[in-house]
């Protein structure tokens, strides 16, 4: 009985913990956007220059998701996720969404492209076998993960629970949630149930905070499939590095009452969002200071010409879409 009642209390501490997290939680912190380097990427001593060739042992682990990935060790032991293959949408895409986030201000996961040779891998990944043994992807991206302790029970949220977030108590303000909500819409972000999302508390170890979670941050966690379109399935050729698919979507689903244009997926928790105006300002104004440079280097470092779909283009449609859809977002009013 005294197993269980503590099993109890622990349980509800951290439910409490989370919820006083998630009230003072932000989601934005200004940054220099016009001195943001995205072919480089963020300051980041785990991370790789752009195409590095990075060795390392395959690992028989099973991982979260269903796109083409597999876990492997670098040299000193370190475990990487890996992402491979020229039809995986998401190589592409999740490198130019973290890229993007990370630029206006958002939490976002530290993506790198990058050349692999693995020792071990298993045919079915589809590497280029070497007279060695070795598998090579030329395809692939390692992420490192921003660096903050989870909820262990509960480390993702889903959409309706920025609502629950207090600028009263230092949370983020609702502007600031809405471009979240806004950026969201407008790079299709179309698996967004609650796992995909995660609740970070910056600046503490990797694992259960130890605290009270002193630096709460609502971030999107999973963003490979986007720069498609979103779709009830969440398929990949179509919701991931999708040209045509990306193209064809307008940012406004209702522009005369700010609803943003995101079909409602199977396991979403945001679709058609209202956006106030005060969000959409925020957005539009961090967007208009990207430069015509800094868009290029995002679909260059991203390589989505290189992603082999009939949807496919090369990098000036994708950065002419983009100020397109940017325009879009600038020269609405919002009620």
């Amino acid at each position: 009985m005294a197993t269980l009642l503590l099993a109890l209390f622990s349980s509800v501490s951290a439910a409490e913990t989370r919820a006083n997290a998630l009230q003072r939680a932000r989601v934005w912190t200004s940054v220099p956007v016009e001195r943001m380097d995205l072919k480089r990427g963020p300051d980041d001593s785990r991370g790789f220059p752009f195409l590095a060739t990075v060795t390392c042992q395959y690992e028989n682990k099973t991982l979260r998701g269903h796109s083409l990935k597999f876990a492997c060790a670098l040299p000193g032991g370190d475990s990487v996720k890996v992402k491979v293959g020229r039809t995986n949408g998401e190589v592409f895409a999740e490198v130019a969404a973290t890229r993007l986030l990370w630029a206006l201000g958002f939490g976002a996961d530290h993506v790198y492209p990058v050349r692999v040779v693995c020792h071990g891998c298993p045919a079915r990944f589809g590497g280029l076998h070497t007279p060695s043994g070795d598998d090579v992807f030329d395809a692939a991206t390692i992420e490192r993960p921003l660096e903050g302790a989870v909820f262990a029970d509960h480390d993702g949220w889903a959409w309706p629970e920025l609502d629950r977030v207090d600028p009263r108590l230092g949370g983020a303000s609702p502007a600031e949630r809405d471009a979240l909500t806004l950026i969201a819409a407008f790079i299709q972000h179309t698996d967004n149930k609650a796992e995909q999302q995660r609740l970070l508390c910056l600046g503490e170890p990797p694992a259960h905070p130890a605290g009270q979670c002193a630096h709460p941050l609502l971030m999107l966690n999973d963003v490979g499939l986007t720069f498609g379109a979103a779709n009830f399935l969440n398929t990949n050729d179509t919701g991931s590095a999708n040209f045509k698919a990306w193209s064809a979507e307008p940012i406004w689903k209702d522009p005369t009452h700010c609803t943003a244009n995101l079909r409602r997926s199977f396991s979403g928790t945001l679709y058609n969002p209202h956006i106030g105006e005060a969000g959409r300002q925020l957005l539009a104004g961090l967007l208009m200071r990207l430069s015509d440079r800094q868009i290029a280097d995002l679909f260059e470092v991203s390589r989505m010409a290189e992603r082999h779909l009939a949807g496919g283009a090369p990098t000036a449609e994708w950065v002419r879409v983009f100020k397109q859809k940017r325009d879009a977002v600038a020269s609405t009013r919002c009620s």
